[in-house]
């Protein structure tokens, strides 16, 4: 919707567009991260039930998440700020922009935590205040270029109906794109739930694997997803059907090309990994051979995962969102199935909930791609 904007409309009104898009999901988002904060234990308890009986953690995992819940807002904010930095073909700003997260949590690790009585909590901190110095480093860049909004809620009456109905295409659009591109991690917390009640650590190896098959999604599957959604938005406004589809076929073969070693490389190296990155302290050489067994079991997947950051932004820069939900809804019924099959009926255990994630993956990309053919 804002790349049409800076094609159709002069600047005042795409200025006025990015006021009123902020204002309204600043508001959004204060609301919801209260909730969030304010509902934290409820959270808590319905995401991974198996820590209420368990006072401690479920008590420190209720802090850490009240410190962490306000960085959606910021991320959230970024995000925005980033697509509109993509929309006008500034894509290194928005790449760096992660890279403070890590700043931020490596300097709360050293000069921080050591003198902290409550080292999650100060972590959470961290967190907090990464989403702040994220938000704040792309404000500049986008003075630079003239986009940077004044929230507002309510636009002026000559130019209401041109800006307040590109608004509500964006809200109207961008619930189901949520969705349809978070399909893996809301499989992911689904197995949370369940692998908070297996074995003690299930959850730890779960989401330390995850982060390495994460890794190559992040850096490569974003990463060319964000480069290709404005050119192929811009190629459907312009009506350039077969510069679209080219565009389409030179990611999917980047994909194949780059991705397919990369988790072959996650299934041979995942116990190395997994001791070279983690095995510190109380992360014992079992849990990394319990979480190695989970990386194999994600690396299949990864391929789908990438393959949807791809495909899905191929829908959307048509404004089909309903296509991407469709292939969304049916991987998640089937992550459902094979996770009771494998950790109930086969007992494959965490193994089995990773298992199930990758062949949700599989199944979404390739449903994409048949109902984009």
């Amino acid at each position: 919707v804002y790349a049409e904007y800076e094609s159709r409309y002069p600047a005042p009104q795409v200025r006025l567009f990015l006021d009123l898009m902020l204002g309204r999901l600043a508001l959004i988002l204060l609301l919801f991260t209260l909730l969030g904060v304010l509902g934290a234990p409820w959270l808590v308890a319905m995401i991974a039930p198996g820590f209420v009986e368990q006072s401690d953690k479920y008590a420190a995992t209720v802090s850490a998440l009240r410190f962490t819940f306000p960085y959606l807002f910021f991320i959230s904010l970024v995000a925005m700020a980033g697509g509109i930095l993509n929309a006008r073909d500034r894509f290194a700003v928005p790449a760096v922009t992660p890279v403070l997260l890590n700043l931020c949590l490596i300097g709360a690790v050293i000069w921080a935590v050591p003198f902290a009585g409550n080292k999650a909590l100060t972590l959470g901190i961290g967190v907090f205040v990464a989403g702040v110095v994220q938000l704040g480093f792309q404000l500049p860049f986008l003075a630079f270029e003239k986009r940077l909004p004044v929230p507002k809620i309510r636009p002026g009456k000559d130019t209401q109906a041109i800006a307040a109905d590109g608004v509500r295409r964006v809200f109207s659009l961008m619930l189901p794109a949520v969705f349809g591109v978070s399909v893996a991690q809301i499989n992911l917390l689904i197995n949370t739930v369940l692998a908070s009640f297996l074995v003690t650590g299930s959850v730890s190896w779960l989401y330390y694997s995850d982060r390495l098959m994460e890794f190559p999604v992040g850096v490569f599957g974003i990463a060319l997803a964000t480069v290709i959604l404005p050119k192929l938005a811009t190629q459907i406004s312009e009506r350039a059907v077969e510069e679209y589809f080219q565009t389409i076929d030179w990611a999917l073969r980047l994909v194949l090309l780059v991705v397919f070693p990369a988790a072959v490389a996650l299934v041979v190296l995942a116990y190395p990994l997994m001791v070279t990155l983690f095995q510190y302290g109380e992360f014992s050489v079992e849990d990394a051979r319990m979480a190695a067994r989970s990386l194999v079991a994600f690396s299949p997947g990864l391929i789908g995962f990438v393959l949807v950051k791809v495909l899905a932004p191929a829908f959307y820069a048509r404004k089909d969102t309903r296509t991407p939900v469709r292939a969304g809804v049916i991987a998640m019924v089937v992550n459902a199935l094979c996770a009771v099959i494998l950790t109930k009926a086969l007992l494959f255990g965490h193994v089995g909930l990773a298992a199930a994630v990758s062949i949700s993956g599989i199944v979404n990309a390739g449903l994409l791609y048949r109902y984009l053919v």
